[in-house]
């Protein structure tokens, strides 16, 4: 990794199937070690249930209003400044409850790819019935 200033370029937000949008900060092969997203997720919108293979992630909640469900926990309420841990495997969601944008940094370690995402909404729901 070499010495940069990055700036946050929102216009290169994009929609993703997990239900929100995400644009990525820093997240390049040379700084493996970790990547940095901002994720925005609508008001009355819940994300779908995933988990990440061999990754773990923070949510570090910049504005709005969450409702986060993550592995065995109940779900609890996040607000700006609140810092959600997610080891590797563990399924996560969250629900944007406010009527606000609920925005927040995805930070993980090592970097994020697609290949360590896992999608198991349907297998979740099964599981709750």
């Amino acid at each position: 990794m070499k010495e940069t200033i990055k700036q946050q370029n929102l216009k290169e937000e994009f929609y993703t199937s997990e239900k929100c949008y995400v644009t990525e900060l820093s997240n390049t092969p040379d700084d493996s070690d970790v990547s940095i997203a901002r994720a925005r997720v609508e008001p009355g919108v819940t994300t779908r249930w995933h988990r990440l293979k061999g990754t773990y992630e923070r949510y570090f909640i910049i504005s709005g209003i969450g409702l986060v469900e993550v592995g065995k926990l109940p779900p609890q309420e996040v607000t700006a400044g609140n810092i959600v841990l997610i080891p590797p495997m563990c399924r996560q969601r969250v629900t944007n409850i406010g009527t606000e944008d609920l925005v927040f940094f995805a930070i993980c370690s090592p970097r994020f790819s697609q290949d360590v995402y896992e999608d198991i909404d349907d297998a979740a729901k099964k599981e709750e019935v």
